[in-house]
């Protein structure tokens, strides 16, 4: 049974994954052909996720689903900064080149 948490920014349920590296992932709770995120239930109830590749395509246990970070509305839309608050995403951008 898939156990769904609602987002902190948009609030539609998203379901938490565990990646092959051991960080969480929340994808969307449906299967999506356009995602790029194999999910499967592992033998401990846990949710896994992997990104399929050549060498390891989808097996027909897992899902393609989306990740949710690409379907956020709230993380899409930029709000405006107060008067007299700096945005320092171009020096960050021209300093991580």
């Amino acid at each position: 049974m898939k156990r769904l948490t609602p987002c902190r920014d948009c609030r539609r349920p998203v379901l938490w994954t565990i990646t092959e590296a051991g960080k969480r992932l929340a994808v969307n709770p449906d299967p999506d052909p356009a995602g790029n995120t194999a999910v499967r239930c592992g033998g401990t109830g846990a949710w896994r996720s992997r990104r399929p590749s050549d060498e390891l395509p989808v097996m027909g246990w897992e899902r393609v689903h989306m990740p949710h970070v690409a379907t956020c509305h709230a993380r899409t839309v930029r709000l405006a900064l107060p008067a007299g608050v700096a945005s320092l995403d171009a020096h960050r951008r021209r300093r991580n080149r």
